[in-house]
C-alpha cells in the first residue's frame, strides 16, 4: 500500500474544550470543533474523529458532537477514537448511531473499545452509568453482536450473559449496508488473546493506539491469523491507527507544550516514550509513514497542543503533502 492510498484523519480534542471552560468558569464553546471539521475537511482529509468518556474525564458526549460535525460538513467520515459502549444502553445506542448514519449521509465509523478499569476515576466512568467494570469485556462483545442484528434485522432476540432482547425491531436503519462499521481496539501490551479473537469474530477492523510500528505489525498479524481461523477474509478488516503528536521546529518547545497537554489529559507525560514525536513535520511524516509500512490503511492524528487550529494549519501544510509524496 502506497502512501498516497493511506487515509488520514484528525482527532478534535474535546476534552480540552472543556477543561479550558472549567478553567475559565465559563460555558464551553463548541465553535472550534465545528471550525477545525470544516477546515479538515476543506483541506482533503479523510476523516475527523473524537474521543469518549464518561465523568473521569469530562468532555462533549461524542455521538451528539458529531452530529453537529455532520451538520457541517459533507464528505468526511466521522467517528470515535475510542468509544466506550458499554457506558450505554444497547438499544438507545445503537438507535442513536443509526440516526447519525442517516443525518451524515452514511459517513459514521465506531471505533470502541473495552476501556481502562484499573484507576478510582476510570472505575467510576462505569459505576456512575451502573455498569460493573470487570464485566465490560464480555459486555462489550455482545453489544456489538447485538447492534450489528438489530440494524440489519427485525425482531431481535438476544440472550446473552450481559445483553437480553425480547423482538426489538429498530429504525431508522444506518444508511451504510450491513450498518455502521465497528472498529474494535486491540493492542501489543494488553488484552491479551481474547483482544484479537473479538475483533476478528465480530468487528469491521481494529484500532489500535500507543503501540510502536514493529507492535502494530504484530497486533495485525494476530489479528487475520484469527480472522482466517473464523473463516473470515483477513483482508476485509480494515486497519486503523491512532497517534498523537506536536508539530514544532523548536523541539523542546514543542515536548513542553505536549507534556503538558498530557498531563493535564491523563496524569502522564509522553505515556512512557509511546507518544510522539514532538518536533519537526519531517519527524511527523515519517513516524506516519512507520505506521502506513507496518499495516496501517487509516491514520488518526491527534494533537498533543492546547493550540488545535495551528497544530491542524501546520499538518495540512507540511506533514500531509509530504506524507502523501512518499512511496
Amino acid at each position: 500500500m502506497t502512501h498516497t492510498s493511506t487515509k488520514v484523519g484528525v482527532l478534535i480534542g474535546t476534552r480540552g474544550l472543556v477543561m479550558h471552560a472549567l478553567r475559565e468558569r465559563r460555558a464551553p464553546d463548541a465553535s472550534q470543533m465545528l471550525a477545525i471539521a470544516e477546515r479538515a475537511e476543506a483541506g482533503g482529509l479523510d476523516s475527523v474523529w473524537v474521543g469518549d468518556s464518561l465523568v473521569s474525564k469530562p468532555r462533549f458526549e461524542p455521538v451528539t458532537a458529531l452530529a453537529a460535525i455532520a451538520a457541517r460538513t459533507s464528505r468526511v467520515r466521522i467517528g470515535t477514537a475510542v468509544m466506550l459502549p458499554v457506558i450505554r444502553p444497547v438499544v438507545p445506542l445503537a438507535h442513536s448511531l443509526a440516526t447519525l448514519d442517516v443525518i451524515s449521509n452514511g459517513r459514521v465509523i465506531v471505533g470502541a473499545g473495552v476501556g481502562g478499569g484499573f484507576t478510582p476515576d476510570q472505575k467510576k466512568d462505569y459505576s456512575s452509568a451502573g455498569v460493573v467494570p470487570e464485566s465490560r469485556a464480555g459486555r462489550l462483545t455482545e453489544m456489538v453482536q447485538a447492534m450489528k442484528r438489530l440494524w440489519t434485522q427485525d425482531h431481535v432476540t438476544f440472550d446473552g450473559k450481559h445483553i437480553r432482547l425480547d423482538d426489538v425491531t429498530l429504525h431508522p436503519r444506518p444508511i451504510q449496508p450491513g450498518g455502521v462499521p465497528i472498529l474494535l481496539g486491540a493492542h501489543h501490551r494488553t488484552g491479551g488473546d481474547a483482544q484479537y479473537r473479538r475483533a476478528a469474530r465480530h468487528a469491521d477492523g481494529v484500532i489500535g493506539i500507543t503501540d510502536s510500528p514493529e507492535q502494530w505489525a504484530e497486533v495485525i498479524a494476530r489479528v487475520e491469523d484469527a480472522a482466517a481461523a473464523e473463516g473470515r477474509d483477513p483482508d476485509r478488516l480494515d486497519r486503523v491507527f491512532y497517534l498523537t503528536v506536536n508539530i514544532g521546529r523548536d523541539v523542546p518547545k514543542a515536548a513542553a507544550e505536549a507534556d503538558d497537554f498530557l498531563m493535564s489529559y491523563y496524569g502522564v507525560r509522553h505515556w512512557e516514550g509511546r507518544w510522539g514525536p514532538w518536533g519537526p513535520p519531517e519527524a511527523i511524516v515519517e513516524r506516519m509513514a512507520a505506521y502506513a509500512r507496518a499495516g496501517a490503511r487509516h491514520l488518526i492524528v491527534r494533537f498533543a497542543s492546547w493550540n488545535q487550529p495551528a497544530q491542524l494549519d501546520a499538518f495540512l501544510s507540511d506533514v500531509v503533502p509530504a506524507f502523501k509524496a512518499m512511496d
